[in-house]
């Protein structure tokens, strides 16, 4: 089992901890051992949906009897009245994992929907809508997987996968050059091929990664005009270099900063605020 895959299992286990603890005393209480019954997942708000494939994972772990048909895949434009699937099985089975399906398909198909949104803005540019580490703990491989859903892509999953290089990380080594030569000789020396970001402020920082030389160069905090320039600066001496431009950026001014040449846009408010797409999962 990859780390994805055991990131997943372990969610879903730690998710049924919390949630049923020594048993869900009402559902054992009012429902027979023997009763059968049928459900489906509504939707109740325009959208894109997300979270089926987990939905099926969350069914499958906590009973094995239970029979999902599915009728609308991941990725699809949604509408009040649909039904995604519908579910059949043990009643107090369907009764103990309605929540956490739930709460996994409203928080994963929120965030496709709002990537969806924001990479429309982009139409027609070379630009691309890319995901934070700014996640809700515990859930971020969902969250990621729900952004290129809706049709973003991921930066990197977490600290382990890609060097980025922050304002702290610079001041705190004694300058870019300082700290892209200490990422490059850690990776050297542990045999690893990471990419290498840098994130730069102004544009003697630019040129000072330019020198040293990095994958990629993070813009932050730059105006449209200012990003501008600075592509224009970065193209002219290395082409090869991934520009990348972030820092409150909104979907209001998302366009101008892909219309200034940046190969991404990265956006927090993919995943750190969303609000959930209204679903239910009811008797049918």
């Amino acid at each position: 089992m990859d780390t994805r895959e055991k990131l997943i299992d372990d969610l879903i286990a730690l998710s049924f901890a919390e949630d049923i603890g020594d048993g869900d005393h009402t559902t054992l209480s009012t429902i027979g051992p023997d009763e059968m019954g049928r459900q489906h997942l509504l939707v109740k708000e325009e959208g894109i949906l997300a979270g089926v494939d987990i939905a099926r994972r969350v069914f499958e772990r906590f009973d094995p009897s239970l029979k999902m048909t599915v009728y609308i895949e991941d990725g699809a434009h949604v509408k009040p009245g649909d039904i995604a699937f519908v579910v059949e099985g043990p009643v107090r089975s369907l009764l103990q994992t309605e929540r956490l399906m739930l709460n996994i398909m409203q928080r994963m198909s929120g965030i496709a929907t709002v990537t969806a949104k924001y990479q429309d803005k982009l139409a027609g540019l070379k630009c691309k809508v890319l995901d934070t580490r700014k996640t809700t703990p515990g859930m971020r491989i969902l969250e990621k997987d729900a952004v290129k859903i809706g049709g973003g892509h991921n930066h990197r999953i977490g600290l382990f996968d890609m060097i980025l290089i922050k304002d702290n990380h610079v001041d705190f080594a004694g300058g870019i050059t300082a700290a892209v030569n200490k990422a490059k000789e850690y990776c050297k020396e542990r045999g690893k091929d990471l990419r290498i970001e840098v994130e730069v402020r102004n544009t003697d920082e630019i040129n000072e990664a330019l020198a040293v030389g990095v994958d990629r160069i993070m813009l932050d905090n730059f105006t449209p005009e200012r990003t501008a320039e600075a592509v224009k600066l970065i193209r002219s001496v290395n082409p090869a270099v991934e520009i990348e431009s972030s820092g409150g950026i909104t979907i209001d001014t998302l366009r101008s900063y892909g219309e200034a040449g940046v190969d991404f846009i990265s956006v927090g408010a993919l995943t750190h605020s969303v609000k959930g797409l209204d679903l239910s999962f009811k008797h049918c």
